[in-house]
């Protein structure tokens, strides 16, 4: 298979041999792909600083099977300019995507929203809001969307007064009708269904419902990035 330039951003980039690199890339047509840079960490390689993580690209490459070679990569408009204290949310998205997009497997719409979140992460005064977006939409677009305007048993529409268990398997049910699940209030689900998440409360309340949901697809794999936040937090 050989793909022409188009659209992509690097998830991942590690040593290869002595002087190549591996990927993993995020592409408009392709959705997830691995890719071998050849020659690209050595010291006189253009691409050695092109092929990071946050950087709008064009790629090309050739090849079949898990693996395929880059064959060429270009600029393709400014990166996001992540402040410092931003950069491990990005990697955290980034981490997201290489564990839980099958390669090879497009994903337009989730790449198409990929840039804008990176555009907030940049620019908005808390990186929570908008990394609870970008997880709903991941679950979306890997079939497992929540249901946030209903409750599941009943059908009645949610109640923002009322206080739900979010049962992972089936959805919100009424407080007190599941032994298991996620505790959230009726306005913590809605808030999420809109995308407005500016009450503190209700944003602690939607992390643990899509930090659980992700966890059932991550099937108890751990996230290096939420480490990495966790030792952050941790007095020195």
């Amino acid at each position: 298979m050989r793909v022409l330039l188009q659209p992509a951003f690097v998830l991942h980039r590690r040593p290869y041999r002595d002087t190549s690199l591996l990927l993993e890339v995020f592409s408009q047509d392709h959705g997830r792909a691995g890719l071998v840079a050849r020659g690209a960490a050595g010291s006189r390689s253009r691409l050695k600083g092109l092929l990071q993580p946050f950087m709008p690209l064009l790629l090309s490459w050739a090849g079949t099977g898990e693996l395929a070679t880059l064959t060429a990569a270009e600029e393709a408009g400014l990166p996001a300019p992540l402040p410092p204290h931003r950069v491990l949310a990005g990697l955290y998205v980034n981490e997201l995507l290489v564990r839980l997009l099958p390669r090879l497997d497009p994903h337009p719409g989730l790449f198409a929203v990929y840039p804008l979140l990176l555009a907030e992460l940049a620019t908005a005064v808390g990186e929570e809001p908008p990394l609870r977006r970008f997880e709903k939409r991941l679950l979306e677009d890997l079939g497992y969307g929540l249901t946030l305007d209903c409750e599941a048993m009943s059908g009645t529409p949610i109640v923002a007064e009322e206080q739900y268990c979010y049962a992972l398997d089936r959805g919100p049910l009424a407080a007190g009708s599941a032994e298991s699940g996620v505790p959230i209030s009726g306005r913590g689900l809605l808030a999420l269904r809109d995308g407005i998440l500016t009450d503190p409360t209700v944003l602690r309340e939607v992390k643990r419902l899509t930090r659980a949901a992700l966890a059932v697809q991550l099937r108890g794999r751990a996230l290096k990035t939420r480490e990495l936040y966790r030792a952050k937090r941790e007095p020195g």
